[in-house]
């Protein structure tokens, strides 16, 4: 099987689940990390440059034997399976991973408005609102999950790609970049911090982060 991970080069929720249970699985693939040139192609025409079909004109993308398939959710799925991170048979345990995966999806969602407001003084505002009520609220649930459990993952008693995908979306959260959402964010959320560094300190998780993320990336505020 021939893989092509294709993504921008900055480390997102969006591409790292994938790219990362693939590397855990010591699965081969070519990392193509595109330009913003390339995408605002792939947004216009759903090409890269050499002619691969980028299907919805969105990314990630997987390109499978010279087959494109987007959609994030389905590109983790696929890769966790392949990767060991994900059950092939196991229905319970597979959908148990897919709430924790859907809601990285919506704390992702909150931040939209926000992200494309241009007055700053409404930006912060509306990131204070998200960091004091939306975002908490939220956190709360997944926390509750983690107690429930009692095994210091989301599901089973081993990391998932749900473990990954929270673990990467709170790094971005609290990693200082993202204007008016304090870096203390995790700090009433002692299970879900725990879970981050336990991802954060697994030995290819490092390699990986070492290898590909760039030297001034902050990867985020866990204790």
């Amino acid at each position: 099987m021939e893989i092509r991970f294709i993504y921008g080069e900055l480390p997102f929720l969006r591409a790292e689940v994938g790219r990362i249970a693939l590397f855990i699985g010591n699965i081969d693939f070519d990392d193509v990390r595109i330009s913003h040139e390339e995408f605002s192609q792939v947004k216009t025409i759903g090409k890269l440059f050499d002619g691969t079909i980028i299907p919805f004109r969105q990314l990630p993308c997987l390109n499978i034997d010279g087959r494109s398939i987007c959609q994030t959710g389905g590109i983790a799925r696929f890769c966790g399976k392949l990767g060991g991170l994900y059950p092939k048979s196991d229905l319970i345990n597979s959908v148990l991973i897919d709430q924790v995966i859907d809601m990285a999806t919506d704390i992702n969602i909150l931040l939209g408005p926000s992200g494309k407001e241009e007055d700053l003084n409404r930006k912060k505002s509306l990131r204070e609102e998200l960091a004091s009520f939306a975002i908490p609220r939220k956190l709360s649930f997944l926390e509750e999950l983690l107690i429930e459990n009692r095994s210091g993952w989301f599901v089973s008693n081993k990391m998932t790609i749900a473990d990954i995908a929270i673990w990467r979306l709170m790094g971005w959260l609290t990693s200082g970049m993202l204007d008016y959402m304090p870096i203390d964010l995790l700090k009433p959320f002692s299970e879900i911090n725990r879970v981050c560094l336990s991802v954060e300190t697994h030995p290819k998780v490092k390699e990986w982060v070492q290898k590909t993320y760039p030297k001034n990336y902050k990867s985020g505020s866990f204790e």
